[in-house]
C-alpha cells in the first residue's frame, strides 16, 4: 500500500482528526485524516481508492477492535470524528455521483429517545465503507421514516433505541414501513435490543455494532 493511505488509515484508526488535534498524544502535531485526505486528492488518489484502501481500512480496523473488546465506544466516536474530517472532502465526489454508492441506508433513532451516539457512530462506519447515509436525527417519527422511504426507492433503514421505554416504539415504525414499503430491509440497534426483539418486532435484523452491520450489507446487494 501506499505510504500516504498507510498514513491516513493509521489516523482513522487512531482518531487523529487534524495537525491541530492533541489526540492521540503520540502523534501530536502530525498531520491528520483532514490533511492527509485533502494531500491524497492532490495527488491523484482517486476518491475510491482513498476511502478502499484507506478509510476503509481503518474503520475496520477500530471495528475488529472493538468487536474483540480492544477498543471501546470513545475509540468509535473519535475514529468516526477522524472519519468525518476525511469525508469532508470526499463527499463532493459522491454527490456528484463521480463516486458509484454501494446504496442508501436510512437511519435515525426513534421517537421519544434523544441519544444519537450510537447511531452517529453507525453513520460514519456506513458512510465509510461506501454508503449514501440519509441520517434522520434524534426522535423520529414513523411518519420521518415513511417520507424518506419513499424518497429514496431501495433504500434499507436503520433504528436506534437506548432505552427500554423508547425500543418499544421500533415495532410500530416497523410495522408502518413494512405495510407501505414490504421490500424495504428495517435493521435495528441500540443497547438495550436483541435478536429476539428483533425477530418480536419482524424486523430484518439486530446488529450490537455497525461493523457486524457493515459486513452483513455486504452479503446481500
Amino acid at each position: 500500500m501506499n505510504e500516504l493511505l498507510k498514513q491516513l488509515a493509521v489516523c482513522i484508526e487512531r482518531g487523529k482528526i487534524n495537525k491541530a488535534s492533541p489526540f492521540p498524544p503520540d502523534m501530536k502535531e502530525q498531520d491528520g485524516a483532514d490533511e492527509l485526505t485533502k494531500r491524497a486528492l492532490e495527488e491523484g488518489f482517486t476518491p475510491e481508492t482513498i476511502l478502499n484502501q484507506a478509510l476503509m481500512i481503518g474503520m475496520k480496523r477500530i471495528g475488529d477492535k472493538y468487536e474483540a473488546g480492544k477498543a471501546f465506544i470513545p475509540d468509535m466516536l473519535i475514529s468516526a470524528k477522524a472519519m468525518n474530517a476525511a469525508m469532508v472532502h470526499l463527499r463532493p465526489y459522491f454527490e456528484s455521483g463521480a463516486v458509484e454508492l454501494k446504496g442508501t441506508f436510512v437511519i435515525g433513532t426513534v421517537k421519544g429517545d434523544l441519544h444519537d451516539i450510537g447511531k452517529n457512530i453507525v453513520r460514519m462506519v456506513l458512510t465509510g465503507a461506501g454508503w449514501k447515509v440519509v441520517d434522520l436525527g434524534v426522535n423520529v417519527t414513523a411518519e420521518k421514516f415513511l417520507e424518506n422511504v419513499e424518497a429514496n426507492p431501495g433504500c434499507m433503514v436503520g433504528m436506534s433505541a437506548l432505552l427500554t421505554t423508547t425500543m418499544v416504539n421500533m415495532e410500530g415504525i416497523n410495522k408502518a414501513i413494512k405495510e407501505k414499503f414490504p421490500e424495504t430491509k428495517v435493521f435495528v440497534g441500540g443497547a438495550p435490543l436483541s435478536q429476539k426483539f428483533s425477530d418480536q418486532i419482524g424486523a430484518d435484523g439486530y446488529f450490537p455494532d455497525p461493523n457486524k452491520l457493515t459486513k452483513y450489507l455486504d452479503t446481500i446487494i
